[in-house]
């Protein structure tokens, strides 16, 4: 029979493995955000060799699904360290690591391959003679880039950085196959006791339905705020 009982108190008891979600996503999202931009530079500037190997590294990360990435970095990953370490004589056993580490290498390297994308696109919505302008003025490469070229391309980048985000939260229910503890982790402990897998899918269903609202909330607000600024620039 369905438990109503079960579901409210499980509700409540899944929020306390909210902060671990949040913050698998928090951490991905910055690494990934960050190692986005250098590879949409690196295919934009048409660096040689590196561009053509961050163009490879795209289409695999892309065209694989998450899971089997996971089983890559959680599986055989460690045993391949593993070995390395003990060839080299060191006693480092890297099967006492944290195990959300490896949630952070997953998510990071996936999200990284998403938002190089959604970078490289908008940075090519930029007029370049913005970073001749820039150069014009005295500034060097990366002041250009932070305070001319990034600020334009962020507006027309948000949409697309949310969306990343809203999916980047909802792969991170994939977490607990690393043994992390996250949502979906409880959820799955709480109902195998007493095998009320539905209920503890219903909490797993609001949490994340609330988590994701609350994300494109947050970027609504963001993108409103980057449009008054762009209106504000094209007038000036």
């Amino acid at each position: 029979m369905f438990d109503v009982s079960f579901l409210i108190r499980t509700f409540f008891l899944l929020w306390k493995a909210v902060p671990t979600t949040l913050l698998i996503t928090a951490v991905s999202l910055v690494l990934g955000a960050v190692f986005g931009f250098l590879i949409a530079l690196a295919r934009i500037h048409k660096v040689k060799i590196l561009g053509k190997l961050c163009a490879l590294y795209v289409s695999f990360m892309r065209g694989t699904p998450v899971v089997l990435q996971i089983l890559v970095v959680y599986s055989i990953f460690p045993s391949f360290l593993n070995v390395l370490f003990k060839r080299s004589g060191s006693t480092f056993n890297v099967f006492e690591l944290n195990p959300i580490i490896y949630a952070f290498v997953v998510f990071s390297l996936s999200m990284a391959a998403g938002l190089s994308e959604v970078f490289r696109s908008a940075l090519l919505t930029i007029n370049k003679g913005q970073l001749e302008a820039g150069y014009t003025s005295g500034l060097t490469y990366a002041q250009t880039y932070r305070r001319i070229i990034i600020p334009q391309a962020l507006v027309s980048a948000l949409p697309n950085l949310c969306n990343a985000t809203v999916g980047l939260v909802k792969n991170t229910s994939l977490a607990f196959m690393m043994t992390v503890k996250d949502v979906t982790a409880v959820a799955k402990i709480e109902a195998s006791y007493g095998y009320n897998y539905l209920e503890a899918y219903l909490d797993i269903f609001v949490i994340y339905v609330i988590i994701c609202s609350a994300v494109q909330f947050g970027f609504k607000k963001w993108e409103a705020k980057a449009s008054v600024f762009k209106r504000s620039g094209a007038n000036a």
